[in-house]
């Protein structure tokens, strides 16, 4: 006992005293008689630090269940941004085909409509990826794992006069007439083939990165397609990639591209789930042109059944779609 400010002070040792929070250890405790306000004051003091302490321990249980939802929250923040990502895709690509709206200089692109001058018998089980003419003889390029071919086709008659399938580990994509071989790609596997155009003996493989979608070439160069707004030209000895441009309709980026031809010093671009062909300028990637080819399809067939084929040779343009039981050769017509 102590003496201090005219009060008597008590020492005494309490081992209740460890604290749990702090992990301080035991200690003595200075106290004195206390009036009945500061044991008033002492008692409110004691119930506000257990109520502290029973907060903080039930804030420590709730702790799991709270970063659970944060994570299930996050999740469905990450799912929404998705979902709009593609959503704004979709619609890019919509108004670009629409109505071709540019901010930039220069003027809209084109449009263009068509002169049906002769319509061909064609195979109605053929998924069309690829397609080139040589001025006689139609060559296609199918689709679809365990049904993929490559093959010679009569104009006249649509008669398969000379086809090879491919291995049934790959879908087969773009196909193009490069001198006097077909170049023909294939979809996921980034391998792509080259035949002799007179016997589809196949000559070489060559390997090259990404999807392979559609492929035309300029004379000089293949020019490839993967899907995206972007297309590559390539060497056709080494495959290797000289150049990309990027694709605009406008101020828009232009994606999807599927199947190509190269015509009159543009290519020609079929869009994956479009009726329309869009002519792009090989310099810049800015779209100069649109070809719309909605009533030359079929109202029989099926969603997948879209337009995709394009071949052109001494002025004759020709164009067919996946499982179309018909080619069309036209004449573009400008608005």
């Amino acid at each position: 006992m102590y003496l201090l400010n005219d009060h008597f002070w008590y020492a005494t040792y309490s081992p209740t005293t460890f604290d749990l929070n702090t992990h301080e250890p035991p200690a003595c405790i200075l106290y004195r008689e206390c009036t009945s306000f500061e044991k008033k004051e002492r008692l409110v003091s004691k119930k506000v630090s257990r109520k502290r302490t029973d907060i903080a321990e039930s804030q420590s249980k709730a702790t799991p269940d709270k970063r659970w939802k944060i994570l299930g929250l996050s999740m469905s923040i990450v799912a929404i941004l998705a979902a709009f990502a593609l959503a704004q895709d979709r619609f890019t690509n919509e108004r670009s085909q629409r109505d071709g709206s540019s901010s930039l200089a220069g003027s809209p692109p084109a449009e263009f409509t068509y002169e049906l001058v002769a319509t061909y018998p064609h195979d109605r089980n053929a998924f069309i990826q690829g397609l080139d003419f040589d001025g006689e003889t139609i060559f296609e390029s199918t689709g679809q794992y365990g049904r993929s071919t490559i093959r010679r086709v009569s104009l006249e008659t649509g008669k398969v006069e000379k086809w090879l399938r491919l291995d049934k580990s790959l879908f087969g994509e773009g196909l193009t007439l490069f001198e006097d071989k077909i170049i023909q790609l294939t979809w996921k596997r980034g391998i792509g083939y080259v035949f002799d155009a007179q016997n589809l003996k196949l000559l070489k493989t060559f390997n090259y990165r990404g999807e392979g979608w559609g492929v035309t070439h300029d004379g000089r160069n293949l020019i490839v397609s993967n899907g995206t707004d972007k297309l590559q030209f390539m060497d056709p000895n080494t495959f290797k990639v000289l150049k990309t441009i990027r694709v605009r309709d406008g101020k828009w980026p232009l994606r999807k591209l599927n199947e190509l031809e190269f015509v009159d010093g543009k290519i020609l671009a079929n869009v994956w789930y479009s009726n329309r062909i869009a002519m792009i300028d090989p310099e810049t990637g800015k779209v100069t042109g649109w070809i719309d080819l909605t009533d030359l399809r079929p109202k029989s067939l099926g969603r997948e059944d879209v337009l995709n084929g394009i071949a052109y040779e001494d002025g004759r343009l020709f164009v067919t779609g996946k499982n179309w039981p018909k080619l069309f050769e036209i004449k573009l017509v400008q608005k």
